[in-house]
């Protein structure tokens, strides 16, 4: 649980939608993701650019994709997360990506070789589609390796 914050101009347009209100669009967003949203509630106050998520969910990797994929939306800067998590896993790292940054970099920079960039690319689908297609400001999350 914690303050978690992000970069306000990076991300998907999702709360510039016309009708509704962007926590509702922001929660639409998490499950066109294929995020479990279900005991999870999402509040956003645009005067702050402050997302609150609480709740509920099964894994710490649920609640860290949830609260990545809304912090990766355009006009968030942070992500109050306040979900509860059943499972006990270590929490994994954050990375922001910088300009010329490919997954194979940020695994060499994390785990001191490249070609775990797959770890890095599983741990944040379904918000990446596509290895090759990251963008600055981007957080992504760095999960321990398995010994």
């Amino acid at each position: 649980m914690g303050l978690f914050d992000f970069i306000k101009s990076a991300g998907e347009k999702v709360v510039a939608t016309v009708g509704g209100s962007p926590g509702a669009k922001m929660m639409e967003h998490l499950q066109s993701k294929g995020l479990e949203t279900k005991g999870v509630n999402v509040e956003y106050d645009p005067s702050s650019a402050q997302v609150k998520v609480s709740g509920k969910t099964a894994t710490q990797a649920d609640r860290e994709k949830i609260r990545v994929a809304l912090g990766n939306i355009a006009g968030v800067e942070k992500v109050e997360d306040d979900v509860e998590v059943d499972d006990g896993a270590e929490e994994s790292r954050l990375y922001t990506v910088q300009s010329g940054d490919t997954l194979g970099k940020i695994a060499k920079e994390m785990y001191g070789n490249a070609g775990k960039y797959p770890v890095i690319f599983e741990a944040n689908q379904p918000m990446l589609d596509n290895p090759d297609k990251i963008y600055p400001g981007q957080v992504l999350r760095i999960p321990a390796l398995d010994d």
